[in-house]
């Protein structure tokens, strides 16, 4: 296949939900692998570290979910590759022992296809915007990081990946913070300026439509001329990134964690994955339209 097809690890100690796993996502031509127990996934990763997410089952032999999820997340190389966990207990202590652990993503078993498809699709899609940011960062000039203080104005989703791009080669850790900034900026577009509502993209993203929607509210007459304004600050100790835009804000406090009952979700994870992977500090102010990220340099 193709070296631009999403490659996914599919981890599953009983053959028949491999199959079923595999069944119900070859429809969205991605590039799958198998592994029965923790440690023949993590062979497989040592051997080829690019794949794009793990779909990991929690109980298995030899080395299970949350024994090869403490690993990956102990390992650079993996650092952010998101893992999505099944599990059968849905309960909120184990929830939060994944979330705790670095898993962002759940799916519950008896599985639904609809919904595992939508989960993994947003898993995708996020790891394949911080590639295409990291990708445009190593080919691009180190003048940014001799940035003391910048404004920026922009629009649109395209907008956005082209400013993070930017942004991200101002710190020092570039793969760290692309997807926290990406997270800020996409946001802002999303939920900022062109208002969708956390409902609203939850139905957008299951139907495929969230792409469509949102060129088609770039249109819209009380949308088309509001701006997300960016500004980068260098101090003695810490770069602070603030990203303010024009919408009607939103009640941020319970986004900052992930809680266990939107784990689930194919979104709404983004905020609480950025302040826990990307930034020493992430706060909010005014209505909530502004976010200010800080990094100790």
């Amino acid at each position: 296949m193709s070296a631009a097809v999403p490659r996914i690890l599919l981890v599953d100690d009983t053959p028949l939900n491999l199959e079923a796993l595999a069944d119900a996502l070859r429809a969205d031509k991605y590039e799958l692998q198998k592994a029965e127990d923790g440690e023949e996934a993590w062979e497989v990763l040592n051997q080829d570290p690019h794949f794009k997410v793990v779909l990991l089952d929690l109980m298995m032999p030899r080395l299970d979910g949350m024994g090869l999820l403490a690993r990956l997340k102990g390992d650079d190389r993996f650092r952010h590759l998101p893992v999505i966990l099944q599990t059968a207990d849905a309960s909120p202590e184990r929830i939060a022992e994944g979330i705790q652990a670095g898993a962002f993503y759940y799916l519950t078993k008896p599985l639904n296809r609809r919904v595992l498809r939508s989960i993994v699709r947003a898993a995708v899609e996020t790891r394949l915007s911080i590639d295409a940011i990291q990708k445009e960062v190593a080919a691009g000039a180190r003048s940014a990081a001799l940035l003391q203080r910048a404004d920026f104005l922009f629009r649109s989703p395209e907008d956005a990946r082209a400013l993070a791009s930017l942004l991200v080669r101002a710190f020092p850790d570039h793969e760290r913070v692309s997807m926290g900034v990406w997270e800020l900026l996409i946001n802002a577009v999303e939920h900022g300026n062109l208002e969708v509502s956390y409902e609203e993209k939850s139905d957008l993203m299951q139907d495929q439509r969230l792409f469509d929607e949102l060129a088609e509210r770039m249109k819209r007459p009380e949308f088309q001329n509001r701006v997300v304004r960016v500004h980068l600050e260098r101090g003695p100790n810490c770069l602070t990134l603030t990203v303010e835009d024009e919408g009607a804000g939103f009640d941020w406090k319970e986004f900052l964690e992930l809680s266990p009952d939107r784990a689930f979700h194919a979104h709404g994870r983004g905020i609480a994955m950025a302040k826990a992977l990307s930034f020493d500090e992430l706060t909010y102010e005014g209505r909530g339209n502004k976010a200010v990220a800080k990094v100790w340099i």
